[in-house]
This record gives structure tokens, sequence and C-alpha cells, in this order.
């Protein structure tokens, strides 16, 4: 019976935890999956790549306000595609092959599930390790519709490696997968319709972010909101019905309902590792489950599904199985978060609607990128930004903004946030440059 001084279920943010601290380790890896998880190969990385090509084609056809005459003519699927995982399978492949290259690794590509407290079967063999973290994340969650089964339907794990271009895309969801993905496709020339039951997109955003994005969306694609799907069947074509009494027929079917936590293959209970009705492994604040000697990071553990996070829980839990006596907690208050669809989103904090269901006491000023010099050579009408703040300590509560480079510019405000410094502090205390886009930070925070 093999065993180790430490196991790590899954080579996602799993496989940063291993160092130079653990060079004298005896340790295992199981990863039947690819090297580098979700976010390289299904997740975060390629989609990026695929959303900066798409950006380039969708402002081709948005220059007229300019005086610009420009035209997007097609797009070259198979060459956008090669581009992005001719760059990322090398990678993956790279990083197999270095931790099966180091004498203390050993790598099984098997799935594993618990039999006992710390004690993994893979395939036929059983083995046990001092320590285990369990690092391995989340999957597409598929809804139960009538003819799902039967039906040939794609997730956000196969949706951006097809062989073809879709001439009519169907996204049944309203998260930021369905986002992102609506779209990249649309940009590219594909017709996409969005099913989403929900009455707005992206619904667990503050609200004015929501409501902006659903009306940017619905002016560019087909959107069946508050709307179930009733069934589903394929011959040709995939045919969906509505609970509007509608009838789409499409050429490709994705679904982004949501994602679960792979805890259900591990079989954690025979693990003695406590579970939440979520399916997420529990934890304390150091990332220890349960079991004893036993942690968990990541999707596995955190429904905030974010790849900064996990690699935070990396970090962490690096730092706890080396220093037992020290141990760390991990700190989920600033969770920032965006989504990278058109145009990209970014938020931290509390929304509205938490202040007002938590009692906490907020002030709110909203001030549109069209207020700013940018905002004018950009022709900007739809961004802008919205902050929360406590009217007495003057500290942040929450940051929302739609807009370009909102990804970007909100990372001034959450250095801000975790430093602990006033709205006037970081109004006042710096230069912004003028005429750059971040003077509307300037102009929000000043509003108060």
């Amino acid at each position: 019976m093999p065993h180790y001084d430490l196991l790590i279920i899954g080579a996602g943010s799993g496989n940063s935890i291993i160092d130079e601290r653990h060079d004298d380790w005896n340790i295992a890896i199981i990863e039947p999956s690819d090297f580098g998880g979700t976010c390289l190969n299904r997740g975060c990385v390629p989609s990026k790549m695929f959303i900066h090509t798409a950006d380039r084609a969708y402002m081709a056809q948005q220059n007229a306000p300019f005086g610009i005459e420009t035209n997007f003519i097609s797009a070259n699927w198979e060459k956008i595609r090669d581009r992005v995982f001719n760059r990322i399978d090398p990678i993956t492949e790279s990083g197999l092959n270095y931790r099966i290259s180091l004498p203390n690794v050993t790598v099984y590509r098997s799935p594993g599930r618990f039999i006992d407290e710390k004690t993994i079967l893979v395939d036929d063999e059983v083995i046990t390790a001092d320590q285990i973290v369990v690092a391995a994340g989340a999957r597409p969650s598929v809804p139960d519709i009538p003819g799902i089964s039967e039906v040939p339907y794609l997730t956000s794990d196969e949706m951006m490696r097809v062989d073809e271009l879709p001439s009519h895309l169907v996204v049944i969801g309203g998260g930021f997968i369905a986002v992102e993905m609506a779209h990249i496709f649309s940009a590219f020339g594909s017709e996409v319709t969005i099913i989403h039951r929900g009455d707005r997109l992206l619904r667990e955003m503050d609200s004015d972010i929501s409501e902006r994005i659903t009306e940017i969306y619905g002016n560019r694609m087909n959107l069946f909101l508050e709307t179930e799907v009733s069934q589903i069947a394929h011959n040709e074509a995939f045919e969906i019905s509505l609970s509007s009494g509608d009838l789409i027929v499409c050429d490709q079917l994705l679904l982004a309902t949501g994602r679960r936590p792979n805890t259900d293959s591990l079989d954690t209970v025979a693990g003695n590792i406590a579970t939440l009705p979520s399916g997420h492994i529990e934890t304390d604040a150091y990332l220890q489950t349960s079991s004893e000697g036993v942690w968990a990071i990541g999707d596995i553990t955190n429904p905030i599904q974010l790849k900064h996070l996990a690699n935070a829980d990396a970090k962490i839990v690096g730092h706890n199985l080396c220093n037992p006596d020290n141990l760390l907690p991990v700190d989920r208050t600033l969770s920032p978060s965006a989504v990278f669809g058109y145009p990209p989103i970014a938020s931290v904090g509390l929304t509205e609607k938490q202040a007002n269901e938590q009692g906490v006491p907020f002030a709110v000023a909203v001030r549109p990128f069209a207020d700013t010099a940018y905002g004018w050579a950009m022709e900007d009408q739809k961004s802008f930004i919205k902050v929360l703040i406590d009217p007495s300590t003057r500290l942040l509560l929450g940051v929302h903004l739609i807009g370009p480079q909102s990804p970007t510019l909100i990372q001034q405000l959450i250095q801000g946030m975790s430093l602990g410094q006033t709205v006037d502090e970081m109004a006042r205390s710096q230069l912004y440059i003028h005429p750059a886009l971040p003077e509307v930070i300037e102009q929000v925070l000043l509003e108060f």
C-alpha cells in the first residue's frame, strides 16, 4: 500500500501548492483530466483569448459614430480556435511532464475516491497519506429538461473546441458563462439566442449593472427572459420548445446553467469529510475539513468559483501544511470578480441589495463614463461606475462597473479597500491623469 507525505486530488490550483518547501516530501497527485484544471483548459484562459478576438470583431462593426467606415466580413473559426489551443495544449502537456519528471512526485492519471479516512482507491490500488488536499474542482451542471439526455448538447467544457462556427447558437442560462459565450459567438457572426428563467442576466450582480447588460444584450441578441424550456429534441437540428409556446430551431445548443462541485465522485462520506447542502466541502478558517489532516481548496469548497480565489486558497494551504503551529486563515472579505462580455463588468464588495438585506447603512454615487473626457472620446453612453460607502467611516462598501477596461479600472479601488483608505483619501491624495479613463473613479468619489 503506497503511503505519501502529501496527496493532492486535482492538478488545477492544487498543483501550485508544491514548491521548494516540499522537495523532501513524498508527494502524489491524482489528476484524471488535464493538468492546469478548468481555468487553463476549459475556462478563464481560453475564454479570454477568444473574447479579446471577439472584441476586435465586434468593434469593427461599431465605428460609424467616429466617422470611420469599417465592416466585419467573416471569422475563420478554425484559425481563431487553433490560435488559442495551440498555445494552451502544450502548456498543459508540459505541466504534466514536469510533475512526472520530479523524483519525489507520483502522478496518478485515473480518478480516485475515498474508501476510509485519508485512504484513497485509484483503479485497484489503495493509497494513503499523512496530509491530503482536495482540489478536485467543479463541473457544469445539467438541468433536468425533458429530452435533454437524448440530444448532443454542449457545455462550457466543449463549446470552445467545436469544429465549426454555429449558424444559430442557443444558450440556456443567464450567468457569466452565458454572457461571455454569447458575446464570443455573436461577435463572430452567429445568431445567438439566450433563454433564461430569470428576469434579467447576471441577477447576482448589482441590479443596475444587471439591468444595463440585459438591455445591451437585448439589442444584440434574441433574449427569452422569465422563460422555461419545456422540451428539447434533435433530428437534423435542435428543436427547443419554450414555456411561452415558442419553438426555436438551432444548430448548436450550449447549457450554461451553473456548475456543481465534484464531491459526489469522491465519496466524501467514506472519508469522513463534511459537506454543505450545496455539495461543497465544509472547511474551517484555515481550510481544514472535518477529517484531520485533510484540507480543501478552490471550487470544491467555495461556491464563488474564481481562479484568483482558488490560487489564494492554495497559498494558504501551502503555508499551513508546512507550519502546523502557525496556521494562516483564509480571508474572503474582498472577493472581486469580472465578467468579460461586452461591455465587460467588474465588481467587489456589497451590492445595494445585499447592503439593504444586511441592514448596513450606505450612501450611493453613480457616474457615467460619458462624464469624462475619455468617455467623450469613446462615444460611450452605456457605461458607468456605481459606488457604495459607509457614511460614518467613509470607507468603500462596494464598487460595480460596466464598461471598457472595467476589470482593470476596479483594481485601484480594490487596493484602496484592502488598505482601509477612505473615499476622501482615494479621491484627493493622488493625481489622476487627465484625460485618462480613471477620472471616472475620481469623479464618483468626489461626489461624496
